[in-house]
């Protein structure tokens, strides 16, 4: 069942960058964004984190903590993150529970060939982490900016 606007945050720990694991629930008090991307370094995906690096002061000022997340490794996370300077942690989904509690798996075409991949999409949660808005298929162009408009709005 896909997740609904006032539906709590999923309740999962996941292996972050930094060495430790990062439990949703254990967030309570801030405003979650959650930002899911197909892959460490390719050209969408570091746009959109370092969208979200120049952004992060002013998130940080709302009550907000920016968490991507991807299929990749933590140890790919690390040297994205060191790459890019990225103040916030990397979730690292391998086994894909985030990803399917969120129903960001979806069919994709690459070349013709069809494969289940990442859509590009995030996720506003209150300081009660209940879900408050959500963006699928996202162009990374701009939307760091409005989803910082979004929680401000909150």
């Amino acid at each position: 069942m896909p997740i609904e606007i006032g539906d709590p945050i999923p309740d999962l720990s996941l292996p972050a960058t930094g060495g430790s694991d990062v439990k949703l629930r254990s967030l309570k008090g801030k405003a979650v964004v959650l930002y899911f991307y197909p892959k460490d370094n390719t050209p969408g995906c570091t746009q959109e984190g370092q969208a979200f690096r120049d952004l992060h002061a002013e998130f940080e000022a709302a009550g907000a903590v920016v968490l991507g997340v991807s299929r990749d490794s933590v140890r790919t996370h690390e040297n994205f993150a060191a790459k890019h300077g990225f103040p916030f942690a990397l979730l690292s989904d391998t086994d894909e529970a985030l990803c399917r509690a969120l129903d960001v798996i979806k069919e994709k075409t690459l070349y013709g060939r069809k494969y289940m991949g990442v859509d590009r999409s995030t996720f506003l949660f209150d300081r009660k982490l209940a879900l408050r808005q959500v963006w699928r298929g996202v162009k990374v162009k701009g939307h760091a900016q409005a989803v910082l408009e979004a929680l401000q709005a909150l």
